[in-house]
């Protein structure tokens, strides 16, 4: 019986890209934002793909992220999410 392949938790998949980041980077720490440039861009493909899941009803994407709908059109708007294409391909 073949072994099923163990996949990686999205934290040690950052944590990879990450060290992988730094490593190309020659451990540069004098970044600034690290924290806010990396939540945006996992905040973004998040939230498009949840709008097209579910066909872009704002409420049960709201609903599954668990934020509230008022917070969804906000981060919608900083973050220059089109509803008229919000495809993950498009970012």
């Amino acid at each position: 019986m073949e072994k099923k392949k163990q996949e990686k938790s999205l934290g040690l998949l950052v944590q990879d890209y990450l060290e992988s980041y730094f490593h190309i980077h020659n451990q540069d720490l004098s970044l600034r934002n690290l924290h806010e440039t990396i939540v945006k861009e996992v905040e973004k493909p998040l939230i498009a793909l949840i709008l097209e899941k579910t066909k872009y009803n704002q409420s049960k994407t709201a609903s599954i992220l668990g934020i509230n709908r008022n917070t969804l059109n906000k981060k919608i708007k900083d973050l220059g999410i089109s509803l008229k294409d919000a495809k993950l391909k498009n970012l």
